[in-house]
């Protein structure tokens, strides 16, 4: 696929992130992108052991009706904050490492089109955690109006304190750094690409982070106008949301779901690409319809925003406007089921490895099939009045996003591994962590489908004692999870801290006849520059 043309390797001078400090300072200060890429993956694994211990002490209380193990307004802290953190600290984070890293990569590129931006939007997310992280030391305590903080919840008297207003600024640094990565992204591979790769021979990846940067570059904005309102009438006595002063709470809830729904579409946009790359490359054949792919793709991004109120068929909305966002719901399913018949034909008749990579990318099929299923009968709006804002909706959302995005970082993480370190993770301790997630993640939120349809409502800190079997089971379920994940977490500190770093060959895997794509045609892990000389595509 690729040879090479005249650009020569740069002087060290030239090379970004290079410095001549210690090895520390190297890292604080890099601007290399693949430095930058691990960092935001350290990051999301960090945040990813606080927000999943959040979701053990969850677990706990509701393993049965009345454990008594968190007070009701700790509760509400812990749950507001286990969504904060996963959505916006864990997944997103640990999507845009995965970009960081192999976009300038597959595009044949030595670096992201704007370095030190990209270190910037890196260093923002620290303070962000940190302000999410304190504001459980000051006083009333961290937040408990949710992760989506709708008023009046998000104004009342238990959620006066500084730490709903830390939250607020929490989230909009962090919106601040994905909007700058998404500049960069989107800059990079317009201008970055190497000779000869044109727009329909880009690696679906990188289309995948294309879209998924357009997406967070309109989308984001709005969520930070939102939360800067509830701030302003917070902080200022201004009346933006805030009823007694002629505000209107519905209108915090159009613009945070303008960003949110499209959110669920950034979080698994870039594992659709990595899944792609996964079926194709342990199947032994091209992806198959990749042009079906790419426009399959940016339909999704397109159609994405078009379908936000379907969250808010409860509200009051005229009819004829419930019916409208029914059907454009309904309509998003259609490049979905593209991709999903897309992977299914690329392994069929395939000459398969199972490998951990192709175990999870598998399964993510799966489990993703499921929570698109749940999401069509959730466009139904008799349907969704009677399941809104009960454990069927939490059975969905967590089918998406953790039978979905984790378990497509998941994939990717045991793909490009080998990559990004020069050693392979452990593929018969791989096998283990396989299969305790997935059949961790199906027994606890498989039952929530049934808690929602019988009337269980979700944020709650109690229930009937009717529904202590299936909470008992989903509490069970997730020590599966958490064996699984701690597992990973050992084998990723083993390999990747206190073992030295080897060179393998280019392409480990021996997939590259097969997938062709510009990471494997150099050393593991990359130089610094990444290629001694820019690619020529033919």
């Amino acid at each position: 696929m690729a040879t090479v043309t005249a650009d020569e390797k740069p002087a060290p001078a030239e090379q970004p992130g290079k410095s001549t400090g210690g090895k520390l300072y190297e890292w604080l200060a890099t601007g290399d992108h693949k430095k930058i890429g691990i960092m935001y993956l350290w990051f999301s694994l960090i945040m990813a052991l606080a927000g999943g211990g959040f979701a053990g002490m969850i677990r706990g209380q509701l393993a049965t009706p009345d454990s008594g193990l968190l007070t009701p307004e700790f509760y509400n802290m812990v749950l507001s904050m286990h969504a904060t953190l996963m959505i916006f600290f864990v997944i997103i984070p640990a999507l845009t490492g995965f970009g960081n890293y192999f976009v300038p990569l597959l595009i044949g590129a030595r670096d992201m089109a704007f370095p030190r931006l990209n270190a910037f939007s890196f260093w923002l997310a620290v303070p962000a955690a940190v302000l999410m992280f304190a504001s459980f030391f000051v006083a009333g305590g961290a937040t408990q109006a949710g992760w989506t903080a709708y008023p009046p919840l998000s104004l009342a008297a238990y959620s006066a304190g500084v730490g709903m207003d830390m939250w607020i600024m929490g989230i909009i640094l962090i919106g601040l750094s994905s909007i700058l990565g998404a500049v960069n992204f989107i800059v990079t591979i317009a201008n970055l690409r190497a000779p000869g790769m044109s727009w329909f021979k880009m690696p679906l990846f990188a289309w995948s982070w294309l879209v998924n940067a357009s997406m967070i570059l309109i989308a984001t904005p709005v969520l930070s106008a939102a939360v800067s309102m509830l701030l302003a009438d917070r902080l200022f006595g201004t009346g933006f949301v805030t009823v007694g002063k002629g505000g209107d709470p519905l209108l915090y809830q159009h613009l945070f779901w303008f960003y949110s729904h499209p959110a669920v579409y950034i979080m698994i946009l870039p594992g659709f690409g990595m899944i792609s790359h996964v079926v194709a490359a342990f199947s032994r054949k091209k992806i198959f319809g990749y042009k079906g792919m790419v426009i399959a793709l940016a339909l999704i991004g397109i159609i994405g925003y078009t379908v936000w109120a379907h969250h808010m068929f409860v509200s009051g909305m005229p009819a004829w406007l419930q019916v409208l966002f029914s059907y454009l719901t309904m309509i998003i399913a259609v490049p979905t089921g593209i991709k999903v018949f897309s992977w299914i034909a690329t392994a069929w008749g395939g000459s398969i490895r199972f490998t951990t990579s192709m175990k999870f990318a598998l399964g993510f099929i799966s489990v993703f099939i499921i929570g698109g299923m749940s999401g069509i009968t959730l466009a139904n709006v008799p349907v969704d009045y009677q399941v809104h804002d009960s454990y069927y909706v939490v059975a969905h959302f967590h089918y998406v996003l953790v039978g979905g995005s984790i378990l497509a970082l998941m994939a990717g993480l045991y793909y490009w591994f080998p990559k990004m370190s020069g050693r392979f993770l452990s593929e018969k301790l791989g096998r283990i962590v396989f299969w305790a997630i997935y059949l961790g993640l199906n027994v606890t939120f498989f039952p929530m489908h049934f808690m929602g349809i019988q009337g269980m409502a979700r944020r709650i800190y109690t229930y009937r004692p009717e529904f202590a079997t299936l909470n008992a089971i989903s509490s069970i379920g997730y020590i599966f999870m958490l064996v699984g994940g701690l597992l990973l977490v050992y084998d990723l500190v083993r390999n990747g801290i206190f073992r030295k770093k080897r060179g393998l060959m280019n392409d480990p895997w021996e997939v590259n006849d097969i997938q062709q794509t510009l990471e494997w045609e150099i050393s593991s892990p990359p130089p610094d520059y990444n290629f001694e000389k820019i690619p020529e595509i033919k």
